[in-house]
């Protein structure tokens, strides 16, 4: 455990979360293989087994590489919008600059000229 209770809570809880959601995305495969296989009457017990136990485990490798592609882009578009931030921050706060010393060297000028 870490020595912020706040972020082991909320990492605790992403992670119960993906389990949940990965074993949502197992069973489902499951039921979309038994569907599979049920078109196959003809299929002899051990092949029904078999060829089901090859369908989850083929949908289950799709569904690993596209969250590890998801997750991929996630990080590199985190990495871009927090550039953006960045910058943009970085100019507010420059345009504040100038319109302070703008508005202030008005004021002055008023009061030096009135």
């Amino acid at each position: 455990m870490g020595q912020d209770p706040e972020k082991d809570s909320a990492r605790g809880l992403a992670q119960m979360e993906g389990y949940l959601l990965w074993n949502a995305e197992v069973v489902e495969a499951r039921r979309r293989a038994r569907r599979f296989t049920d078109e196959l009457p003809w299929l002899t017990t051990g092949q029904r087994d078999e060829v089901e136990r090859v369908y989850v485990a083929d949908r289950a490798a799709a569904s690993r590489a596209m969250l590890v592609r998801v997750s991929a882009r996630a990080t590199e578009l985190r990495g871009e919008y927090s550039e953006r931030y960045r910058r943009l921050r970085a100019r507010c706060v420059a345009a504040a600059v100038v319109a302070g010393t703008t508005g202030g060297a008005c004021i002055a000028w008023t009061y030096l000229t009135g």
